[in-house]
């Protein structure tokens, strides 16, 4: 579903990335980890189609970027650091805006925004206000937005920043939940418990490269944190 072949980026003068190979099947669920500065969001603003490769190639689901990517984003969700919704709207007038933007039929959209709302856990909050939503439910409805179209890619950055303990369980729940429904999900993270936990592939970017790849369960999280430090040349994060 996802394939970059020997991708770079330079701004200016300064690699960021340095020759990434990279294939994820449909329905798989990939951890990204790596130090901050190694490259994750740079490589998901290409996948995401935000950023053009400097060399290389990318297919999403078939189409090849840049230049088919009006088709890659109808096919994609992408959730960042930033959630992307407008405080003064409610949580159905956020996702009404969105699906309008997506092109959904009314009567799609009908049915569909109560569902995502549900799938999130805010069916209590879909009038209130987003500004006053706390941290982890603005990525909650962040994930609804981004999964409105139902999507067969989505890219996470970060989705865990900023939340306390109980938010993050909260999200592992939705998560999980987005991941059971055949999507193909990329997601970036410094938590390597929870994206060992998560992913069913785990890889590390590390200056530039990806430096690791296999499945989430050839390693355990101790034996994952001394090889992590190892790579990346880190002090142990266990």
């Amino acid at each position: 579903m996802i394939e970059a072949i020997a991708v770079t980026k330079a701004f200016g003068l300064r690699p960021v990335l340095r020759g990434v190979d990279l294939r994820v099947s449909e329905g798989e669920f990939l951890t990204l980890f790596g130090p901050n500065g190694a490259g994750k969001t740079t490589l998901l603003r290409i996948l995401s189609t935000l950023s053009r490769p400097t060399t290389g190639q990318v297919r999403i689901g078939g189409y090849v970027l840049p230049q088919q990517a009006g088709a890659v984003r109808s096919i994609l969700g992408v959730v960042s650091h930033q959630p992307l919704l407008y405080g003064d709207l409610s949580a159905e007038e956020n996702l009404r805006f969105y699906a309008r933007m997506y092109g959904l039929p009314p009567d799609v959209q009908e049915t569909r925004i109560p569902e995502v709302i549900e799938a999130v856990g805010l069916r209590r909050r879909t009038m209130d206000l987003v500004r006053t939503f706390s941290r982890g439910m603005q990525q909650r409805l962040a994930i609804a937005r981004a999964i409105l179209h139902d999507p067969q890619v989505l890219l996470l950055d970060e989705p865990y920043t900023g939340l306390d303990q109980d938010a993050a369980a909260i999200l592992d729940t939705v998560l999980r939940e987005v991941a059971t429904q055949g999507r193909t999900v990329v997601m970036t993270t410094h938590d390597l418990a929870r994206g060992l936990a998560m992913g069913d592939r785990v890889a590390i970017l590390s200056n530039g490269k990806i430096a690791y790849d296999a499945p989430s369960g050839a390693l355990g999280v101790v034996e994952f944190a001394d090889l992590y430090a190892e790579i990346t040349g880190m002090a142990s994060v266990r």
